[in-house]
């Protein structure tokens, strides 16, 4: 029997993640995404560069000091200060990054091949002094001399415990990837693959290097990195393992569940379109595709949502067809005739035809209006108040009526929209609605102009049921407490 290829995953979301524009961590959050990366089973943690700042030492020694299974690395220069930083946070490893193309060693190093290969060994020597293991980061690997890069390599093959080729600027592709890695592959020393996503090749490229002999992938969650980031997490592993028959530890179903965590923690959002992470991946609106997908899953879909943490979706829009409307229908627990579920189809068609997101909410009101029915809401906004300004703390104040019941509650924030949604959250937690979930805002300009209207739209969740619904002002914060209060409205019926 032929021997399953396995390759080890390397994620680099604190250290080269991080380093995505507007992206900043502290210490307690990048514990907590160690703490995900470790249950999702990769091999080796990156957790930041400890020369950095206090703060970074400080996350790294205590992810560290955390006893997670995966091996825990620090980045560092070649240079003594930086391992030392590295050493005293008690890592397993040291990443050393050496720029091997010219371009790099002449002009950012200032110095030749032959001081930089000298440097690369005293510096790896001197790590593995301390105890520890060594990973060399290949800088700009791709535009190197293959020559000189090969001749690296074996320099450091008996001294040095990983050996990373580095895409630095993204400008591979899998053909050249697979030449390069089959010379480099064949010394003792495991060699890892760090793609960059410049060209939207980092999955095929890291692909290339596993089949042309790496032993390890470099890869962050989401995708997150410097300009166009790095190779993503949950592509390559689900396009290894379902396309190549490639093993990894990784947990495929808790692959959502992380990309959430850091989605929330980073505050990225991931583009609707994402491959396997974007809310749309498992989405289906067109009536042609819900109906194949009904009669069977396979049809519109490349692989069962579930096997990655993801569940299927049906959408309304103006590409909804009736076994659509006849689904959510009876999700909902409501019994309709031919002729309404044709009306409601219509209705959403029109809406869909206007450039209108038909949220969950919207789609509730048409069925409601169709079929005549009366509901009353269990939450109705009734005054609204908001303070804000420079050298004010942000306060709002709501009078709402929950059951009939008036309930008036007040709530401060990092801004006037934030102190109005804790006001709001304040007011339902006496109401035993303590278990909703705010998991997506959004705004959009309806018009133009300083006196536009404002469309919030948000996802909310409770358990297992989640739903969208918009909110619609010229008032930020109201638009804002309208779409939570329609959501609000819609989850607890």
């Amino acid at each position: 029997m032929q021997e399953v290829k396995t390759v080890k995953i390397l994620d680099t979301t604190l250290r080269d993640g991080e380093q995505t524009p507007g992206v900043s961590l502290t210490p307690e959050q990048k514990l907590q995404i160690a703490k995900q990366l470790d249950i999702l089973g990769v091999d080796f943690i990156e957790a930041g560069t400890a020369i950095i700042s206090e703060g970074e030492q400080k996350a790294i020694k205590a992810i560290a000091d955390e006893g997670l299974n995966a091996e825990i690395s620090s980045f560092a220069r070649l240079l003594k200060g930086d391992i030392d930083a590295a050493i005293k946070c008690g890592v397993d490893t040291v990443n050393l990054v050496a720029p091997v193309s010219d371009d790099h060693i002449k002009k950012k190093l200032r110095k030749d091949r032959e001081t930089l290969r000298n440097m690369t060994i005293e510096m790896s020597e001197y790590v593995k002094g301390h105890g520890l293991m060594v990973e060399i980061s290949a800088e700009d690997a791709s535009r190197a001399d293959m020559g000189f890069l090969k001749s690296f390599f074996y320099d450091l093959d008996q001294i040095v415990d990983r050996l990373s080729f580095c895409d630095t600027v993204g400008v591979l592709y899998p053909e050249r990837t697979k030449e390069m890695f089959q010379a480099l592959c064949s010394c003792d020393t495991p060699v890892s693959v760090h793609c960059h996503n410049d060209f939207g090749l980092a999955t095929a490229n890291s692909v290339a290097a596993v089949m042309a002999g790496a032993k390890v992938v470099h890869v962050t969650v989401n995708g997150l990195g410097e300009r166009a980031g790095n190779a993503s997490l949950d592509e390559v592993v689900t396009a290894l393992e379902l396309l190549y028959g490639v093993k990894t530890n990784i947990a495929k179903e808790k692959m959502y569940e992380t990309s959430r965590v850091v989605m929330n923690l980073t505050k990225m959002p991931i583009a609707p379109n994402k491959p396997l992470m974007g809310d749309n991946a498992f989405t289906h609106e067109s009536g042609m595709h819900v109906h194949g997908t009904l009669a069977d899953k396979s049809l519109y879909e490349p692989i069962d949502p579930g096997l990655i943490g993801r569940k299927r979706r049906f959408a309304i829009g103006k590409h909804t067809g009736k076994a659509s409307v006849k689904m959510k229908l009876d999700e909902m627990g409501i019994s309709a005739e031919d002729e309404q579920v044709q009306k409601i189809l219509t209705d959403v068609k029109e809406l869909g035809d206007k450039a209108k997101l038909i949220t969950d909410s919207d789609f509730q009101a048409i069925v409601d209006d169709v079929l005549h029915i009366e509901r009353e809401e269990k939450i109705k906004l009734v005054d609204l108040s908001v303070v804000s300004g420079k050298n004010v703390y942000p306060t709002a104040s709501l009078r709402l009526k929950i059951d009939g019941e008036e309930v008036v509650e007040a709530g401060v924030g990092i801004g006037p929209v934030d102190a109005a949604i804790n006001a709001l959250r304040k007011a339902m937690a006496g109401m035993e609605m303590n278990d909703l979930h705010l998991d997506e805002y959004h705004v959009d300009a309806i018009t133009g102009g300083t006196d536009a209207l404002v469309n919030v739209i948000v996802k909310m969740s409770r358990g297992d049921e989640t739903i969208t619904s918009s909110g619609v002002s010229a008032d930020i914060v109201i638009a804002s407490v309208y779409a939570l209060i329609n959501g609000v409205n819609r989850l607890y019926r």
